[in-house]
């Protein structure tokens, strides 16, 4: 195999078909727990770690999608806990850390019937279970947008000894390989990760399936402007100000 941009390109569509044929059951029914949740007036909650955190900020936050949802982040104990920053420290150890989660649920604008959805693409951290724990203890519904291949092949780092997928109520499986990248290096080695591709796809099909859902239902869906066109910023903030103290747009 040559291992250039082609090739690449290859390789990410032939994963995003085989994502759309095998996952549009999950995504209905991952739609349908979010459009139950807004209907009562709920909030999206969404976490990722790491490169996982630009879904969440495909989910939360962003042009064309729902207003209703929110970011969680590691970050979050400084930004709204008053942790000094020194708590950070290095980021991989710190989404291993279980006790973390806690903080950042308590932290978080949360009510009784906000849905979370939490993405880890190897779904063995320990923030990442332990908050899927506690979600779960809570009575949410938990959508997880994982990697089941790369998962079953991990060994959990939760003292539990359970995945993200085994918490789920839907699992959207987001089709990368163990390792996440597709191409290979002369010394055996892979490159060109995919997972950030084929997890947006997942959270926007999502996304599609909510807006159809609540169209159908009569609803007018709370969907983001684009803050760079006209009338954006009027737009966004009279549907931001129905979930006052509910959302986030912090850094």
């Amino acid at each position: 195999m040559d291992i250039g941009a082609g090739d690449y390109v290859h390789e990410v569509k032939a994963l995003m078909d085989e994502v759309v044929q095998t996952q549009g059951t999950a995504v209905k029914k991952a739609a349908a727990l979010m459009i139950g949740s807004l209907r009562d007036g709920g909030v999206i909650q969404a976490f990722g770690s790491g490169h996982s955190e630009a879904i969440a900020m495909e989910i939360a936050g962003r042009a064309g999608g729902l207003v209703p949802s929110n970011r969680l982040a590691l970050r979050d104990v400084v930004l709204y806990g008053g942790a000094p920053v020194s708590v950070l420290g290095n980021g991989a150890e710190l989404e291993r850390d279980p006790t973390i989660a806690q903080k950042i649920y308590d932290l978080a604008p949360v009510q009784p019937r906000d849905v979370f959805v939490l993405i880890s693409s190897s779904g063995v951290n320990g923030s990442v279970v332990e908050l899927a724990s506690i979600v779960k203890e809570k009575g949410h519904d938990l959508i997880a947008l994982t990697s089941v291949q790369h998962s079953t092949a991990m060994t959990s780092r939760h003292p539990s000894g359970r995945k993200l997928f085994d918490l789920a109520d839907v699992v959207l499986d987001n089709g990368a390989p163990y390792g996440d990248a597709v191409l290979p290096l002369p010394d055996g080695g892979v490159f060109g990760a995919v997972s950030t591709i084929t997890s947006a796809l997942l959270a926007q099909m999502v996304v599609a399936e909510v807006v159809r859902g609540l169209i159908e239902e009569g609803q007018a869906p709370p969907i983001y402007r684009s803050a760079n066109v006209i009338g954006g910023d009027e737009h966004n903030r009279a549907l931001e100000s129905r979930y006052a103290g509910r959302i986030r747009r912090g850094a």
